[in-house]
């Protein structure tokens, strides 16, 4: 499985952005997918995924509410949708997946095999 995330940039406080993650391979309506994010000098963190059935694991609380999560498996792609962003949501967000990852193991990192290059998001307030 190759991933390509894209569509990251530099936005004002209170704006939005729709991060893309084109994914190749087979299956791709089955496979878990997940939104990490790492800002400068910290740990990758969980942002949310969508498990094998296509629908989506909790919301990190830090974006509930604000972010949102889609598949187009027309056209293999996972969307994540950031709404309101605050400039503590600068990172570096990635894509990953994994076909035997099991709904439990979706928000820790080292479960996924596949990851996104990342894309950078700047929120300036």
């Amino acid at each position: 499985v190759q991933l390509q995330a894209s569509g990251g940039g530099l936005v004002q406080a209170g704006g939005s952005l729709r991060l893309s993650c084109a994914a190749s391979g087979r299956t791709f309506s089955r496979l878990p997918m997940g939104w990490f994010r790492q800002a400068p000098g910290k740990e990758r963190e969980f942002v949310v995924g969508l498990n094998r059935g296509g629908g989506p694991t909790s919301y990190a609380d830090f974006v509930k509410g604000r972010f949102t999560i889609s598949r187009d498996n027309a056209k293999n792609t996972v969307y994540l949708q950031m709404n309101s962003l605050k400039p503590e949501d600068t990172a570096v967000y990635y894509c990953a997946a994994d076909y035997g990852i099991t709904a439990s193991q979706m928000g820790i990192a080292s479960q996924y095999d596949y990851w996104g290059q990342g894309t950078l998001v700047t929120v300036s307030s």
